[in-house]
């Protein structure tokens, strides 16, 4: 009877232990792993929105992945002297976060999601449309990614296949060199612009995503990048002549820098990252890769960066005075100023109070035009940084929108950055018209069509007898002028090689000067009269941000790059390319 007894307690038990094994077996929706996710097309259509969330991060386009690349150029300047300062000045030691590392990491999470959709695509059962549409999205993605990581980092770790990460042999990878990069971005670039619909195909579906148009604007810049600028014409002409979609100007320079569906991914813009109007997302600030959540605002903080510190925000950044006397140095044919000066930097002109309703060439939809910032008036230009001064910079904050009255420094403003824009592509078109053809009608006409959406009188094809003196202008004037303190001067003066060449160099350091005098200085700077310049405290190497050291501590197959050395590229530059020489 014990036996017995005994035997139906141990089944008793058995039963109950797996009756518990059961229970355990039973997957939580929830907490899904990349074993079981992404094996129908809703899930990859869910998967590809995600990888659109990290380039909203801070080391994406958020903050410092945006802000870095203007405070690399010769128009923006750290004035705060704090954050931001090395890589104003070219010379960060590899220990520092917010360069070395932040831009790094969000942008290698973009890789890694768009590597998983790419390695699960093809084993789903899904129309032909959908796959090209997903596929193509992963594809530009992952090379917008590493754009951005070759000409911040010039040579990193190329991983496209997301098997590496589970194998510690691959998971450590090696430097690539910058031209296995750029390779790679072509391909991905040429695939997308042959899956990807156009934004005219896409309709309401394009709307904030990767099209045909936007795949091929950044193969053109990707080409440009090594100096392939007869294949990079081809390109751009065929966008110009809308072979990828319709793409225009918009009639007022400033519909490009405001917030709402009126304005953003209008007619003028192959890519834009998007962001939440202000005061329509959460409360949680989503900085950083690991934060998930559901509240999360949704904006950026590229204002918080460029804003007047007195009227709220960090004030790390300002406009240089050399780009504004650029701007002040030709008028509209209606005798304004250039309204891309109303909207580039926050200065107080006088003049402004008499635009008022006025609809003209220059201000072409007759907005009042007037000195009234975050809706209040100013009678002097206001300071970046309250301390060293300095001119605050407009674009992309609500400086000249007037949509609040006080800053909220982070992840709170909701204009959308766009990218690319078609401007660029007219200017670009110009460029590499000029560097195969020589100063052509051609790229004189690509120059002033953009020339004339500001009112600017034409210019004239006799007056650049050489392709150096056409260079001059599209590269100091024309560029600056039309894309002044956005992300890409400082790929710009990567490309054009005027690192390598002491005159080009001597011509940053003049265009690089600034005061700390407290006060928003507008005048042309000399050396005599600056506090100093950004290029003067430049390292050989450092045009390109190093790897941070402990990246490199932790991966034994990495090695520094050219910054992490304090290496001269400008020879190997040299035996590839040349610098067009400084002309008056």
């Amino acid at each position: 009877m014990k036996s017995l007894t005994i035997i139906l307690i141990m089944l008793v038990f058995i039963g109950g232990f797996t009756a518990c094994n059961d229970e355990l077996d039973v997957q939580n929706p929830n907490n899904q792993t990349t074993y079981d996710f992404g094996d129908s097309e809703l899930e990859l259509q869910e998967a590809i929105i995600a990888c659109y969330n990290r380039i909203r991060l801070e080391g994406t386009f958020a903050r410092v992945g945006y802000t870095l690349d203007a405070v690399r150029g010769d128009e923006v300047w750290n004035s705060s002297q704090q954050w931001y300062l090395e890589y104003d000045n070219l010379n960060s030691p590899g220990t520092i976060g917010i360069g070395d590392e932040w831009i790094w990491r969000d942008n290698y999470h973009v890789v890694n999601r768009t590597n998983f959709v790419l390695s699960k695509v093809d084993g789903v059962d899904m129309s032909e449309d959908a796959y090209n549409q997903i596929a193509g999205q992963a594809l530009f993605l992952r090379s917008l990614a590493y754009y951005e990581l070759a000409t911040y980092y010039q040579t990193v770790p190329l991983i496209t296949d997301y098997a590496d990460y589970s194998d510690i042999n691959t998971m450590y990878a090696s430097n690539n060199t910058q031209d296995d990069v750029f390779d790679q971005i072509d391909a991905d670039l040429k695939k997308a612009m042959q899956m990807l619909p156009s934004r005219d195909e896409g309709g309401e579906w394009a709307q904030g995503r990767a099209t045909r148009g936007a795949a091929a604007g950044y193969l053109a810049r990707s080409l440009m990048f090594r100096h392939k600028f007869d294949t990079a014409l081809i390109v751009l002409k065929d966008i110009i002549a809308g072979k990828y979609g319709h793409y225009e100007l918009t009639a007022d320079y400033g519909d490009n820098f405001r917030e709402g569906a009126q304005y953003e991914n209008n007619s003028e813009s192959l890519f834009e990252v998007q962001f939440m109007d202000y005061g329509t997302g959460g409360t949680d600030e989503e900085w950083t890769p690991v934060n998930i959540s559901s509240e999360a605002t949704q904006g950026h903080a590229v204002e918080s960066n460029y804003a007047s510190q007195d009227l709220g925000s960090w004030g790390d950044l300002a406009g240089s005075p050399w780009l504004y006397n650029l701007f002040k140095k030709e008028n509209s044919t209606d005798g304004r100023l250039d309204p891309r000066l109303y909207w580039t930097l926050v200065t107080y002109e006088a003049e402004y109070n008499s635009y008022a309703g006025l609809n003209t060439a220059a201000y072409p939809n007759g907005d009042p035009r007037s000195n009234t910032i975050y809706q209040e008036d100013i009678t002097a230009t206001p300071l970046s940084n309250t301390s060293q001064g300095g001119i605050s910079i407009a674009k992309f904050t609500n400086a000249r929108n007037n949509i609040y009255s006080a800053i909220t420094n982070g992840l709170h403003c909701g204009i959308n950055l766009r990218l690319m824009r078609y401007s660029d592509v007219l200017l670009r078109a110009a460029e590499c018209e000029n560097e195969v053809n020589g100063p052509t009608q051609t790229a004189i006409d690509y120059i002033n069509e953009v020339r004339r959406r500001v009112a600017l009188p034409d210019l004239q094809l006799a007056d650049f007898p050489t392709a150096d003196h056409l260079f001059e202008q599209i590269a100091n004037v024309e560029r600056p002028k039309e894309f002044g303190c956005e992300n890409g001067r400082g790929i710009d003066l990567l490309r054009w090689g005027f690192f390598y060449d002491a005159a080009r160099l001597n011509q940053l350091v003049q265009h690089g000067y600034y005061k700390l005098d407290g006060t928003a200085s507008t005048e042309e700077l000399t050396a005599e009269t600056a506090s100093a310049s950004s290029f003067q405290y430049y390292t050989n190497g450092h045009e390109y941000f190093p790897i941070f050291q402990s990246t490199l501590n932790a991966n034994p197959n990495l090695v520094g790059n050219s910054a992490n050395k304090n290496e001269d590229n400008g020879p190997a530059f040299l035996a590839k390319w040349s610098v067009r020489p400084v002309v008056e």
